[in-house]
């Protein structure tokens, strides 16, 4: 496939897990995402941050509850709580498996009956230098929606693409509530219509089998 003719998708996302199994049953309980997050084996060593949240824009406020919540019981630890912010409305968990999930909504006040849907999932990377990653991806034939010169990108995805976003790998960290500071294996792999290759910061990526 020529990328510089075709727009970019992600198809899904695959994370690296020591239990599949459990895995599995954890994200269909919590967030319901069907096949945009895949799990594989792996018991590749990693510690600390692992430089990446997956974030789930929603609608109002009682859907990000509705999703922390279901998170929650189903095993996930609480990193943020969900509370009212200058931007919206939004908080952080951590997965059994030690992914970072961030779900939030601009919106500060509940407009209708809550629901679980998801208007946005978003692979945000914490990198080391957000506009040499920038290049990178623009090289491989990513088009730039959004840009906040060297502190945040976000790249043009079809609509029921998961979306990419770059921020400085610090930012990230403390969007998350956790230490910048980690080693070893991401635990993700993106799957798109792009690639094999793998960006400056070792995240990979693969073509996603259909």
């Amino acid at each position: 496939m020529d990328i510089t003719t075709h727009q970019t998708s992600i198809e899904s996302v695959i994370l690296e897990v020591p239990d599949p199994a459990a895995a599995v049953a954890f994200y269909a309980a919590a967030f319901g995402l069907g096949d945009r997050v895949r799990v594989r084996a792996s018991e590749a060593p990693t510690t600390g941050f692992r430089g990446f949240i997956l974030s789930l824009v929603v609608s109002q406020p009682s859907t990000v509850d509705s999703l922390i919540g279901t998170a929650l019981d189903a095993g996930a630890t609480t990193l943020k709580p969900a509370k009212k912010s200058f931007w919206g409305y939004g908080g952080v968990v951590q997965a059994p498996d030690g992914a970072i999930w961030k779900v939030a909504t601009s919106s500060k006040k509940n407009t209708g009956p809550a629901t679980r849907e998801v208007d946005d999932f978003v692979v945000l990377l914490g990198v080391e230098d957000v506009k040499a990653t920038k290049q990178f991806y623009l090289d491989r034939g990513l088009a730039v929606a959004k840009s906040f010169g060297s502190k945040y990108v976000e790249f043009d995805t079809p609509p029921s693409s998961v979306k990419l976003a770059l921020y400085g790998r610090r930012a990230a960290a403390k969007d998350a509530g956790v230490a910048p500071e980690g080693t070893g294996s991401h635990r993700i792999v993106i799957g798109g219509n792009t690639g094999p290759f793998t960006d400056p910061d070792g995240f990979v990526w693969e073509v996603a089998s259909v």
